[in-house]
C-alpha cells in the first residue's frame, strides 16, 4: 500500500520499494506512531472538523491495533513502505471509511517529524537515568576511596599524589555535564511540529496547542517549514551521545591500563572479564575495549546526520529518511555500552596497596617538598630548583625523598630540618590539598553528596 498511489499509472518496481522503504527501521516508532494519531484524531473530533463518534471510533482502532502489536496477535507488515503507512491500512481495514478520515490536516512529513521527536524525548529520559545511574556508582565508589592515594598523572607520567576517589569524581562530573546536556536537548525538542502538514500548514480549523497539550509538548512549533524541516534535535542528541562516548572511551582507557599487570590498580570481576582461547592466563578487559571501540559508531553517526542535512534546501527531502538509522544506532549504542560498563565498575576490585606503592615511587611529592621551602621564606623558583636537585640525587643513590638521610637535603639547602619528613608524607600531600575541588578526603565525600543531591533533583 502506498498512501501516495493516486497519480501514478504504473506499480512501484520492487527494487524501488525496497530502496524506498523505511519500515525496517521505523517500526520500532509504532507506539508514538499510534499516540500522536490519538492525540491527531482527539482534536480532529472536538474542533468539529470530523464527528467525534469518528473521532472515538478512530482512537478506539488505534488503541486496539496497539494492543494486538504488543501482545503479538499482529504482526508489522514489513512489505509496507513505512510505520505510518502500515498503522493506517491496518486501521482502515478495521474502520472502513472512518479509517481513511484520520489522515485529515496532517501529512506524512510533520507525522514523522512528531513520531521521531516522541521517540527521543523518551529515550533522552532513559539515557538521562542511565547515566545518572553510573555517576551513583561512581560516588558510592568515591566515598569509599575517599583516603585512598594513587599517583595523579600528566603525560602519562606521575605527577602528584591525588586519591582514587578524587580520580572517580572526576568522571562523574563528565557525566553530570552530559546529563546537562541530554537534558537541555530534550529541552528543545519539546516543541510539536503536528499541524505543519507538508510544510505550510493547513486550511481546516486545527487546534495545535491542544494536541501538544495532549502529546505533553511544552510548545508548538512556530513556523511549517521549520517544523517539517528540522532535524536539530537528531544532531544534537547524537552529538551530546558522541561526548558521552568521549568521557567512556577515556574511561576505558584508564580501566584497561589500571587493568594491567604493570600497573595493577583494579581488577575486574570475572562477570566482566573474558579469556583467551590459547593463553590460560589471561583475563581481558573486553568490555572497556568494546566501549572504547563503540565509541567509532557513535561519532559517525554523529557524522552521518550532519552530512544528510548540510545541504538539505526547505522544506522537507528523501534525504532525511537517513536521520533515524543514525539516531537509532547512536542511542542503542551508548545505552547497550552503559548496560555494562556500570555494573563493571560497581564490581571492579580496587587494589590500595598497588596504588600507594605506584605513588611512592614517582617522586610524585617533590612540589610538596619545594612548598615546604617557600613556606620558610624560600623563593617558590629556589624551592623548585633545590628540589630537582634534590630528585637527581634520589635518583643517583637508587632511593626516594621520604627515605634521603636529612644531611643530603640539607647540602643543597640548609633550611630543611626533619619536619621536611611530615610534609612530604603522600597522605598529608594529597589530604593538604583543601581547596575547593581538591583531593582531600573530606573534600571529596562532600563533592560526593553534593552530586547525589544533584541527582536527586533531576
Amino acid at each position: 500500500m502506498q498512501l501516495w498511489k493516486g497519480r501514478f499509472q504504473k506499480a512501484l518496481s520492487k527494487t524501488t520499494n525496497d530502496f524506498n522503504s523505511s519500515i525496517s527501521f521505523d517500526s520500532r516508532m509504532y507506539k508514538e506512531d499510534i499516540e500522536g494519531s490519538i492525540a491527531h484524531a482527539t482534536m480532529l473530533g472536538k474542533c468539529g472538523i470530523i464527528k467525534e463518534e469518528e473521532a472515538e471510533d478512530i482512537v478506539k482502532g488505534l488503541k486496539g491495533i496497539e494492543k494486538d502489536i504488543e501482545n503479538g496477535d499482529l504482526k508489522i507488515d514489513m512489505e509496507c513502505e513505512d510505520i505510518h503507512t502500515f498503522v493506517e491500512g491496518e486501521l482502515t481495514k478495521r474502520l472502513g471509511d472512518n479509517g481513511k478520515r484520520l489522515h485529515t490536516a496532517r501529512s506524512r512529513n510533520d507525522q514523522v517529524a512528531l513520531d521521531i521527536k516522541l521517540y527521543l524525548k523518551k529515550e533522552a529520559v532513559n539515557l538521562k537515568e542511565m547515566l545518572g545511574k553510573l555517576v551513583e556508582v561512581l560516588c558510592n565508589k568515591a566515598e569509599e576511596y575517599s583516603d585512598t592515594v594513587m599517583p595523579g598523572y600528566t603525560h602519562l607520567q606521575r605527577a602528584q599524589p591525588i586519591t582514587f576517589g578524587h580520580h572517580l569524581l572526576a568522571y562523574a562530573e563528565m557525566f553530570l555535564r552530559d546529563i546537562s546536556r541530554i537534558d537541555d536537548c530534550r529541552k528543545r525538542m519539546d516543541e510539536m511540529p503536528l499541524g505543519s502538514c507538508a510544510l505550510a500548514g493547513t486550511t481546516y480549523p486545527i487546534d495545535r496547542n491542544m494536541t501538544a497539550s495532549l502529546l505533553d509538548f511544552e510548545r508548538v512549533t512556530n513556523n511549517s517549514l521549520d517544523g517539517v524541516s528540522d532535524r536539530d534535535h537528531c544532531m544534537e542528541l547524537a552529538s551530546a551521545l558522541s561526548i558521552v562516548m568521549v568521557h567512556l572511551s577515556r574511561f576505558s582507557e584508564e580501566i584497561i591500563m589500571w587493568c594491567s599487570w604493570e600497573f595493577k590498580f583494579v581488577e575486574l570481576d570475572d562477570a566482566f572479564s573474558t579469556g583467551s582461547s590459547i593463553m590460560p592466563q589471561k583475563k581481558n578487559p573486553d568490555i572497556a575495549e568494546l566501549v572504547r571501540g563503540k565509541s567509532g559508531r557513535v561519532f559517525g553517526d554523529t557524522m552521518t546526520l550532519l552530512t544528510v542535512m548540510k545541504g538539505i534546501p526547505l522544506a522537507y527531502n528523501k534525504d532525511m529518511q537517513e536521520d533515524k538509522e543514525a539516531i537509532f544506532d547512536a542511542v542503542d549504542t551508548v545505552k547497550m555500552c552503559l548496560t555494562a560498563f556500570t555494573p563493571m565498575i560497581e564490581t571492579m576490585k580496587v587494589l590500595p596497596d598497588n596504588m600507594r606503592k605506584a605513588a611512592a615511587g614517582g617522586f610524585i611529592n617533590a612540589t610538596d617538598c619545594a612548598d615546604y621551602l617557600t613556606k620558610k621564606g624560600v623563593p617558590f623558583r629556589d624551592a623548585y630548583k633545590a628540589t630537582g636537585e634534590l630528585v637527581a640525587v634520589c635518583i643517583e643513590k637508587g632511593t626516594t625523598l621520604e627515605e634521603l638521610p636529612l644531611e643530603e637535603y640539607r647540602k643543597i639547602c640548609d633550611v630543611f630540618d626533619e619536619g621536611v619528613y611530615q610534609a612530604i608524607t603522600l597522605e598529608k600531600c594529597a589530604n593538604d590539598r583543601k581547596v575547593l575541588g581538591g583531593p582531600n578526603s573530606g573534600n571529596v565525600k562532600a563533592q560526593a553528596q553534593r552530586i547525589k543531591k544533584l541527582l536527586e533533583k533531576n
